[in-house]
Order: structure tokens, then C-alpha cells, then sequence
């Protein structure tokens, strides 16, 4: 990697032409894209080149390899998801990617050199926000206007279902407001939406989309208290 990008404009502009390579797999070449992702197929990863073109292919050999792979395995989850929502996986899985290759080109810029190219970056849309077309937010929610709004679904501690209406008053979700004004279901990254059913992990907290968790409304109305997929696998958490 001897002609690697070293300065800031540099490495912002390999970040973008990368960038750029995905979010044309993701958009404009998607049905190619989907295609090559054969679950059938060993792991598979999809990569953004600096001269703005994609790959999907298998990962690097050389350990470690010459830069921070992708995520791994990208097409085993293909046909088990909507296609939308496995798009907007693989999208977010993408942008970490970007992030962790420009930091690893970054690590020997001073600090006042990375709060820059993090400024440059920062000021693009990410990936997830170009392919799930997520418009950008004029107004921050405040305390009044923030999770509450959502008319999702959420368990008190003493296991009562409670539906959470616009503007409620409902004591002790002062600080989920705030927490969840940007809420993005902890299994496919999507944001949220007023016209889907969501729930909320009674002890991690998450938000999900119901159909990613397989829970309906009227399930919902039966659960006394809601654990993630996540939190059900570990054990001897209260």
C-alpha cells in the first residue's frame, strides 16, 4: 500500500469515491447487486474501490489484510429478509465499513487533521440514508415531541402493556425521549415509522420493527415483559 492516501483530502476523497462505488450497488445496479449475492455462494463481501466501481467477492486472504475488511457473509441473509430491509442492512454494515477504512488511512493524522476529515464525512449522507431515502431532519424532537409520538408499543416494569400516544404524560420516559428522537430497529437498522408496529426490549431498551422480531400487535397484548432476541440469549440476566 505504498501510494495509500495520507493527507486529509486525500483520504476524504478515496472515502467518497468508495462510497459512491456502494451506493450504486445499493441504487442504480441493485437487481445485478441482489443477484450476486447467492446465498448459496461461500461468504461473500461487498466492496467499495477507490475509482468509484463495487465488488461483491469473496474476502481477502492475506492476514491481516491490507485494509479493514467488509462485513462477511453479506448474502446469507437474502432471501430471509424483505428485500428493503436486507438493503438497508447491508447499508448500514457498509458505512461502518467506509468509517473504520478511513480511520485506519487517518491514524497517523493529527487530532486537528481527523476532527476535519470526520467533518468532511460527516457532511455526507451516509449510505443508509441514501438507500432507505431517509430525509433529512430540520427540527430536533424535544422532551415534548420525541418517542412519544411514535404510537409504538412499551412495557412498565409491573408488566402492564402500554400503547405510547402523542404528546402522553406517562411518568419516567423523560429520558427515552430523548434517547430514541433517531430510533433505528436494533435488528435491520431501519428508522423509524409512524405506520409500522415497533416494540421495546423491556431490559436492553432497543427499539424493533415488530415483523423483524416476528411479534404482532395482539401478541404484543400478551407479553408481560418483552426480551429481545439478543437478551434472550443471555442468560441469568434479570
Amino acid at each position: 500500500m505504498g501510494s495509500s492516501p495520507r493527507t486529509v483530502e486525500e483520504i476524504f476523497k478515496d472515502f467518497s469515491s468508495r462510497r459512491d462505488g456502494i451506493v450504486r450497488a445499493l441504487t442504480q445496479d441493485v437487481d445485478e447487486f441482489y443477484a450476486l449475492c447467492d446465498p448459496d455462494k461461500d461468504n461473500l463481501c461487498l466492496y467499495g474501490h477507490s475509482n468509484e466501481s463495487w465488488e461483491v467477492t469473496l474476502p481477502a486472504e492475506e492476514v491481516p489484510p491490507e485494509l479493514p475488511e467488509p462485513a462477511l457473509g453479506i448474502n446469507f441473509a437474502r432471501d430471509g429478509m424483505n428485500r428493503r430491509d436486507w438493503l438497508s442492512l447491508v447499508a448500514v454494515h457498509s458505512d461502518s465499513w467506509l468509517l473504520s477504512v478511513a480511520f485506519y488511512l487517518g491514524a497517523r493524522l493529527n487530532r486537528n487533521e481527523r476532527k476535519r476529515l470526520f467533518s468532511l464525512i460527516n457532511d455526507l449522507p451516509t449510505v443508509f440514508e441514501v438507500v432507505t431515502e431517509r430525509k433529512p431532519i430540520k427540527d430536533k424532537p424535544t422532551v415534548d415531541s420525541g418517542s412519544k409520538s411514535r404510537g409504538s408499543t412499551k412495557r412498565s416494569n409491573d408488566g402492564q402493556v402500554k400503547s405510547i400516544p402523542k404528546l402522553a404524560d406517562d411518568q419516567g420516559y423523560e429520558e427515552e425521549d430523548d434517547e430514541h428522537s433517531e430510533t433505528l430497529c436494533g435488528t435491520c437498522g431501519g428508522n423509524y415509522n409512524g405506520d409500522e408496529f415497533w416494540i421495546g426490549c423491556d431490559i436492553c431498551e432497543r427499539w424493533y420493527h415488530g415483523k423483524c422480531v416476528k411479534i404482532t400487535p395482539a401478541k404484543a397484548e400478551s407479553i408481560k415483559q418483552y426480551k429481545c432476541p439478543s437478551c434472550s440469549m443471555k442468560r441469568g440476566r434479570p
